[in-house]
C-alpha cells in the first residue's frame, strides 16, 4: 500500500516537474499543503535519529497500518505491513503481521491482540509493540484510514475490477448487494464493501488483502490516466484528510529520488502462526523461531554495506 500511495504522489511530482506555468504552480503548492496536512510529528522511544536519513539513502524502515476508523471511534488496525528499504541492496521488504498475532501490548503490560495496540494507545503504542515483536526500531509510521479508499475511488471516477468470487454483502456496504463473479464496476462505497469483506471468503484475511491489491492498484492506473485539476485536488484532499504519517514532503521526495531501485526488488512475507482459542478468544501463536528468523530477515536488510 505504501508503494502504491507514494507512487501516486510521486507521479503528481512528475506531472508538476514536466507542467508549466500557473498549472504546475498550483499542483505543486496541492500537493505540498497535503503532504503537510498529512504530517504527524510522534516521538519515538526507541533513540533512533530520523533526521537527514532519507537524504542520505540510509537504510530505512517503516511501519505500515491501515484502520479501520470512524467517528468517535479510534478503530483497531486491521493491517499492519513492516517495511524496511535498502537502497545500497536495492531491496525492499514487506512483511504483513496478522492482526490476530498475540503478543504482548508494549506500556499496558498485557497479552492481547497486536492489531488492539492501536485501538488502546493510537499510534505510538501500536509501534512501540510492533518494535517489540519484531525486534527493530521503526524508523517512520504511515496511517491509512480505510475509509480513505471509498474516497479515493470516487475521486478518480471509480473503477473496475476482476471479482474471482461470486457474493452477496452481509452489510459491509449494503446487505443482499451482489458482487457478481467478473470484471465489475465499483464506485466508493461498493469498493469498501468489497475489500472489507472476509468471513464470506475461503480464503479469510488473505483473499482480503488480494481484494485491497486490486482496488489499490485500480486506484493508482485511474489517478495516471485523468488530467483533471479538479481531479487531482479531489484525490489530494482525500490523502490529506486520511493520512498521517512523520514522513515530511521532503523524505517523500527523497524517497521517491533515492529509494527508487528498491521498488524492483521487493520482497513480500506474511508471518505464521498457529491458531489457537484462548478463554474463548482467537488468537494467531507464533512460535519463537517464526519470531527469530523476521527479527534476523529485518535487520539483515537494515544493515548497510
Amino acid at each position: 500500500m505504501l508503494k502504491k500511495l507514494l507512487k501516486i504522489l510521486s507521479i503528481i511530482v512528475v506531472l508538476i516537474v514536466l507542467g508549466g506555468g500557473g498549472y504546475a504552480y498550483y499542483l505543486y503548492h496541492s500537493a505540498k499543503e497535503a503532504a503537510d496536512k498529512m504530517h504527524q510529528n510522534i516521538p519515538f522511544d526507541n533513540g533512533r535519529d530520523q533526521s537527514d536519513k532519507t537524504k542520505k539513502s540510509e537504510p530505512i524502515s517503516i511501519l505500515l497500518m491501515g484502520v479501520d476508523e470512524r467517528k468517535n471511534d479510534r478503530g483497531r488496525s486491521d493491517t499492519l505491513i513492516v517495511m524496511t528499504l535498502n537502497p545500497q541492496k536495492e531491496k525492499m521488504q514487506m512483511v504483513s503481521i496478522p492482526r490476530d498475532t498475540r503478543t504482548k501490548i508494549v506500556g499496558k503490560g498485557t497479552m492481547d491482540k497486536i492489531n488492539h495496540a492501536y485501538a488502546f494507545g493510537g499510534t505510538k503504542m501500536a509501534i512501540n509493540t510492533v518494535e517489540q515483536f519484531t525486534g527493530i526500531p521503526i524508523d517512520y509510521f504511515i496511517r491509512i484510514n480505510m475509509e480513505a479508499l471509498s474516497g479515493l475511488v470516487d475521486a478518480v471516477g471509480g473503477i473496475t475490477v476482476d471479482n474471482h468470487l461470486d457474493w452477496y454483502d452481509e452489510g459491509y456496504y449494503k446487505k443482499g448487494y451482489h458482487y457478481k463473479k467478473g470484471k465489475i464496476e465499483l464506485d466508493g462505497p461498493k469498493a469498501l464493501g468489497y475489500v472489507r469483506m472476509r468471513h464470506l471468503d475461503p480464503n479469510g484475511d488473505f483473499g482480503r488483502n488480494q481484494r485491497e491489491r486490486q482496488v489499490i492498484t485500480a486506484i493508482l492506473h485511474k489517478a495516471t490516466s485523468i488530467s483533471s485539476v479538479t481531479h487531482y485536488q479531489d484525490i489530494l484532499n482525500t490523502l490529506g484528510n486520511n493520512v498521517k504519517t512523520n514522513l515530511t514532503f521532503q523524505d517523500m521526495m527523497n524517497i521517491r529520488a533515492n529509494y527508487r531501485s528498491c521498488l524492483s526488488n521487493v520482497e513480500n512475507y506474511e508471518i505464521k502462526g498457529t491458531g489457537q482459542k484462548i478463554n474463548g478468544i482467537y488468537y494467531l501463536i507464533v512460535p519463537d523461531e517464526e519470531k527469530a528468523k523476521v527479527t534476523h530477515m529485518l535487520k539483515e536488510n537494515l544493515q548497510s554495506e
